[in-house]
Parts: structure tokens; C-alpha cells; sequence
């Protein structure tokens, strides 16, 4: 199974979209499962329902970094290696979704009570957040294979 699959999956079981890009793509960079669901876990709803960067997008500069993050101080070639690879992936996501901000890819604002009630009834986080996941997922699964 493909890794964006998975990450479909997961979100599909519940868990929010930074959770599920990074619980599928963690345990292949050297975090576990548990640990990639916890470290995530707050970053749903555009940072903790504050409607800034995706869940998704978050997740997925979270494995970016574990894969090409800078392990030393001064190193920095390790560091704009991986600048460069968040502004493909923004660039990326931006042009398939318009936005990497929550806010603007749901059309409601979470960090009110009534965007989230707003959301909760139009039911956008099971008609729009998944193609966020996947698209997330496939561009991150696109990165990591350029490397």
C-alpha cells in the first residue's frame, strides 16, 4: 500500500490530518507510529483549530525534516536543502488547493465556535480533508523519492 493510501486510511479512522500524513510516512523515517500519532496530534485544524497552516501540510514538513532536518549546528547545506524542499512542497499544495492556511481551504474560520460549527454541519472535514491528506501525502511521497 502506497503511503498516501495509508494516509487516507488514517484519517478516514479518525485521527486528524497532520496525524495521518505523519503516521504514515514516520515509522519509514525512523519514528514509530505511536510516537508520530503523538507528536502530531496537536496540529489538526491548522495548528490547533487556529486555522493557520494545514494539519496535512504540517505532517508532512514534520517528515520532511526527519528525513533531511539538520542534525548539526553550522550545517547549513542540511538546513537549505530543507528550506528548499518546504518551499516545493508549499508550492505544490498551493497549486493544487489555492492555500496552505486551514482557514482558506475550508472556508471557515476553526478557531471560532461558529466555524467549527460551520464545518461540523457542511461536513468539511469528510468532503474537503481528504484530498487534503492525499495531496499532502503524493506530494511529500514525490519529494522524498527526488532525493
Amino acid at each position: 500500500m502506497e503511503r498516501s493510501e495509508r494516509a487516507a486510511l488514517l484519517f478516514n479512522e479518525g485521527f486528524n490530518c497532520a496525524q495521518a500524513v505523519l503516521g504514515a510516512f514516520g515509522p519509514g523515517l525512523g519514528l514509530d507510529r505511536e510516537l508520530a500519532l503523538k507528536v502530531a496530534g496537536p496540529f489538526g485544524g491548522g495548528m490547533g483549530r487556529t486555522g493557520g497552516t494545514c494539519g496535512a501540510v504540517a505532517g508532512g514538513l514534520m517528515a520532511l525534516g526527519l528525513k533531511f532536518g539538520p542534525t548539526r549546528t553550522g550545517d547549513e547545506g542540511a538546513k537549505e536543502r530543507a528550506y528548499g524542499l518546504v518551499r516545493e512542497f508549499f508550492e505544490e499544495f498551493e497549486a493544487r488547493n489555492g492555500s496552505v492556511l486551514c482557514k482558506q481551504l475550508l472556508g471557515c474560520d476553526l478557531s471560532a465556535p461558529e466555524g467549527q460549527k460551520r464545518a461540523r454541519e457542511a461536513g468539511l472535514h469528510s468532503s474537503l480533508c481528504p484530498k487534503f491528506v492525499r495531496d499532502a501525502a503524493e506530494i511529500l511521497e514525490w519529494l522524498l523519492e527526488l532525493e
